[in-house]
């Protein structure tokens, strides 16, 4: 299996290969803690082994529910916010669904027009939904899912009800609820995070609907935690990026800017960053996540990362085979750019990629994480590298990587507002 690198290219002289390696020695002892997984956080661990929530008997289920859905279904329409459903839609983006069934997706905001125009989009075919909630407190999937059932209920009144699929937590009052509507019922991780679900099934279960090979990218999963397990400090992906990024922080960079020549990539940076927004941004502390959409941005916030204030470093994605290609002719038009007949866009894509390090490495380090394709099994070695890392770098910072215990204050003066009464 081709697997993910890691390269550092810094021409500013921000780091030091000696300092690197103290400070992986320093930390060897914690990755050793952080593969086993801490005692302290176990009831957030259920995706530090892939099999958990990703073992054989679970990918049949998966697969089962979603040949119930492809049998007659035109569209799944997923509820759901945040981590419910950042990491499905990303691989939806970037790959595209591989049969007939169309990815909607609703609950992840408070906009009358986003519903609106969810609802004109389905009007028509034949539609399921897949309710995401790990405890259906939070206002946006409560709404989403409001508007959804009076559609399905006005489509198929009273077998609305074999269309919906709920994924809550056992016990709750939203399997009650469907329990006793006749909703299909699957289990939220008790012990994952929304931002951790990746591998579980809040993210394998729509994948599976729509086609893609959730075995391919379950097995990408194991091949990288495989990989983890295994390095030691000196030569461990994870923790060599975990280190680098912290003594950047230290160093006085306040921002990591994620950026990607392929525009397939944008929703995988979303779910980026809410990982490490939500896991590191505690006690006034923490790298402040961003993206860039490249060569796009290039010609908006290009000014600015070359010649702003030096706040920032960037990690590239780096894709290696883009399965993508399409030759440049020239025609009977002068229009100055014959120099370029004959060249695929790709090429001239990975010329603009060179060309940006190069630039950019004058001011600030950058690393590249390459990633051999757009594919399954390698969004399976990103979600459960990226998942890994983020655990291990919230440590070396000092933070919980797990809680998010500002994420409840707008929803207190939002619900206040609202009317509905919240516990001091």
């Amino acid at each position: 299996m081709n697997e993910l690198k890691l390269e550092i290219i810094d021409q500013a002289g921000w780091l030091v290969q000696e300092e690197i390696q103290v400070m992986k020695d320093k930390y060897a002892l914690l990755l050793d803690a952080v593969k086993k997984g801490e005692e302290q956080y176990k009831d957030s661990l259920g995706w530090l082994d892939v099999d958990r929530w990703a073992g054989e008997d679970w990918i049949l289920k998966y697969e089962e529910l979603a040949k119930a859905v492809q049998k007659d279904g035109d569209v799944l329409v997923v509820i759901g916010i945040g981590g419910s459903n950042q990491s499905a839609r990303a691989v939806v983006d970037a790959i595209g669904s591989k049969n007939h069934v169309k990815i909607v997706y609703a609950g992840n905001s408070i906009s009358a027009d986003s519903i609106c125009n969810v609802l004109e989009e389905i009007k028509g075919k034949s539609v399921y939904i897949n309710v995401i909630a790990k405890n259906f407190e939070t206002l946006e999937p409560g709404i989403g899912f409001r508007a959804l059932r009076a559609f399905l209920k006005d489509q198929y009144g009273a077998e609305y009800s074999k269309r919906v699929i709920c994924t809550g937590t056992c016990g709750t009052k939203f399997e009650e609820i469907a329990r006793e509507k006749g909703y299909y019922f699957l289990p939220f991780p008790e012990d994952v995070g929304g931002r951790y679900t990746s591998l579980t099934p809040i993210g394998l279960f729509p994948l599976a609907a729509a086609g893609l090979d959730i075995r391919a990218m379950v097995e990408g999963a194991r091949h990288m935690s495989r990989r983890l397990q295994k390095e030691d400090a000196a030569e461990n992906i994870a923790l060599e990026y975990a280190v680098v990024r912290n003594m950047l922080y230290e160093k006085g960079l306040k921002l990591e800017m994620l950026s990607c020549f392929e525009p397939r990539m944008f929703r995988f940076a979303k779910w980026w960053m809410q990982l490490f927004g939500e896991s590191e941004g505690k006690d006034n502390k923490a790298l402040y996540p961003v993206f860039g959409t490249f060569s796009e941005d290039l010609h908006s916030i290009g000014q600015y990362i070359q010649d702003g204030d030096t706040i920032m470093f960037e990690t590239f994605l780096k894709v290696e085979d883009t399965g993508a290609s399409y030759v440049i002719y020239g025609d009977d038009v002068e229009d100055g750019f014959s120099v370029l007949d004959g060249m695929d866009f790709d090429e001239i894509n990975r010329v603009a990629f060179e060309a940006t390090v190069a630039a950019h490495s004058e001011k600030f380090p950058c690393l590249i994480l390459s990633i051999p394709a757009i594919d399954e099994e390698t969004f399976g070695q990103l979600y459960y590298f990226y998942q890994f890392m983020c655990y291990l770098s919230a440590k070396i910072l000092g933070v919980d990587p797990f809680n998010q215990p500002g994420v409840e204050a707008y929803k207190n003066y939002m619900f206040k507002s609202l009317g509905k009464c919240v516990e001091d």
